[in-house]
């Protein structure tokens, strides 16, 4: 299945890459590894298309809305908790497909889920974390594909405090991938902000045992 045509692959291929040198993590950043056509086309697909939904977290003794939708797509009979939420997998359509088949080739990993986040506006956001659950066993790989809008994507290490919160701005058709210790060292974040911000729609692909 090739929703693009050869050139636009091809072009693809040409992303710069970035390797953060942070100390405990392995960090890199493909840029351009969708083309703006793509990256347009697939984020207007997935916001149609999707199986969006709106979970609570609770909060401060409350149950509150996450700030942000959610959906989780991967193999059968591998399900998903984080924060107290269970998701049982929908299965891949053809644009997820699509996505994963690319950035597997870039990485050699083959990923058996995706959760996906709509940010809707600058107010969506999602609070600090590491993606450290069971279920990613003991040095999990999260490859992340940003369609949309800009965010600022904060990393800050979680016992070296005198470490600089590291940011990187995540843009439209960029992959970020974490592996290694990096879960295990590092917590990330995508804050809120007052600009007016359009919307974006992050995929986190990862390896379910």
């Amino acid at each position: 299945m090739n929703l693009f045509s050869n050139a636009e692959m091809e072009d693809a291929s040409r992303e710069k890459i970035i390797h953060f040198d942070l100390p405990d993590a392995d960090v890199i950043l493909y840029e351009d590894l969708f083309t703006k056509k793509e990256a347009e086309t697939l984020q207007k697909n997935l916001i149609e298309k999707i199986q969006w939904r709106q979970d609570k977290i609770k909060m401060f003794g409350k149950l509150l809305d996450q700030p942000r939708l959610t959906a989780f797509y991967g193999d059968a009979n591998k399900p998903y908790s984080y924060s107290g939420i269970m998701m049982a997998p929908v299965d891949w359509n053809e644009d997820l497909l699509f996505i994963k088949n690319r950035i597997e080739k870039f990485v050699n990993i083959r990923f058996t889920s995706v959760l996906l986040n709509y940010y809707r506006d600058g107010k969506d956001s999602m609070g600090w974390h590491a993606d450290d659950e069971k279920e990613l066993g003991q040095n999990p790989i999260i490859g992340s594909v940003s369609f949309g809008e800009t965010r600022n994507f904060q990393m800050r290490h979680k016992t070296q405090k005198e470490i600089k919160k590291v940011d990187i701005p995540l843009s439209n058709g960029s992959f970020l991938l974490m592996k290694g210790a990096t879960q295990h060292f590092w917590q990330h974040q995508i804050p809120k902000t007052s600009r007016e911000l359009s919307s974006r729609i992050n995929l986190t692909f990862r390896v379910i045992l």
